[in-house]
């Protein structure tokens, strides 16, 4: 029997191509490759995922349960802590002998600690082709997570939004002097930031004289935030998260990038002796895929991912931005010194 051929209009061709291109590159990206498929079947096989980290519970555990969803088979435990107590564990556990986690998102501080003891390794997810380099470490042994980026904080109550000081500078007038202004006294990536920028002998002698308007230090950001939203302070440098999160609950803040806008890195990180590799490798491939980080965004967080903008980011165009990796930390004991001297905190 013939076959009767369809006499298709020349002008359809190019839909039709189009239409079959499309369904060819569907069905690529739905289908798994091999690597994903033996770490799947790897990270199955232990059953289980152990991350410890600096990231707010409430987040943490979330992004858990959205993983657990999409692989039942393994089962996660969760661990959290500030950075020094956890570091801590972390050093006195390998001391012992004991090696319990799989991933770690801490702070860039922790960095340097962990790579002279050995205790992460190297691995180069295929989703960190969707970032920065400068959220990136140069060995693979570190991927940004999310970031801080310190902002200035003003009660819109207290501050309108005319007199709002927009630079470094302007904070030095004599109307914020005498405890105007919230600092955090652990605030050590700004001096390191600044100095990156301006040079440490212009960093330091800023610092000296924003001391000298006798500003509120203490430890705490969120605490800080909140306490400048119920009227104790003017301003607040903290992270533009932290401010977001209580303007959200229609507390009367708002904040303002000051140029240079210092970025804190908060890295992740695969351990060196996981007991469970597979599952630490995938898990870290769902942390920082575009799932994992729209929901570090949906809790309020800065996303490191370049594809998934948070609202800090968006409004933080057109300033310079000073990256803190977790590499500048090198001279941190140092940078602690001249920080808790210039603001007296020791």
């Amino acid at each position: 029997m013939k076959s009767k051929r369809a006499n298709l209009p020349r002008s359809w061709w190019p839909a039709i191509f189009l239409l079959v291109l499309s369904s060819a590159q569907s069905f690529a990206q739905e289908r798994p490759d091999a690597r994903l498929i033996q770490l799947i079947q790897g990270a199955e096989k232990e059953a289980k995922l152990v991350w410890w980290t600096t990231t707010n519970l409430d987040l943490s555990q979330r992004i858990l349960e959205r993983f657990e969803k999409k692989y039942p088979s393994v089962k996660t435990e969760l661990f959290r802590a500030g950075r020094g107590p956890l570091l801590n564990k972390i050093l006195a556990e390998a001391l012992a002998g004991r090696y319990a986690w799989d991933v770690l998102s801490g702070s860039g501080e922790m960095y340097s600690p962990l790579m002279e003891r050995k205790l992460v390794v190297p691995y180069r997810s295929p989703e960190s082709k969707a970032y920065d380099g400068s959220m990136i470490g140069w060995d693979g042994e570190w991927i940004a997570y999310h970031t801080n980026s310190y902002v200035l904080g003003v009660n819109t109550r207290l501050v309108k939004s005319e007199q709002a000081p927009r630079s470094y500078e302007a904070l030095l007038d004599a109307k914020w002097k005498d405890g105007k202004i919230s600092l955090d006294s652990d605030a050590y990536p700004v001096l390191i930031g600044l100095s990156q920028a301006w040079g440490k002998e212009k960093a330091v002698n800023y610092l000296r004289r924003l001391a000298a308007q006798n500003p509120v230090v203490k430890r705490g950001n969120d605490e800080r935030v909140q306490l400048t939203a119920a009227g104790e302070y003017p301003l607040v440098m903290a992270y533009a998260s932290g401010i977001s999160r209580v303007a959200q609950k229609g507390a009367p803040m708002e904040w303002l990038g000051l140029d240079p806008v210092v970025v804190q890195v908060n890295p992740l990180q695969v351990a060196a002796r996981a007991p469970h590799p597979n599952a630490a490798r995938l898990f870290t491939d769902f942390a920082l895929s575009k799932e994992g980080q729209e929901m570090v965004r949906s809790g309020l967080r800065e996303p490191a991912r370049a594809d998934v903008e948070s609202p800090s980011s968006a409004s933080l165009k057109g300033f310079k931005r000073v990256v803190i990796s977790p590499e500048n930390y090198q001279d941190y004991k140092e940078y602690v010194r001249l920080y808790q001297e210039i603001f007296r905190t020791r």
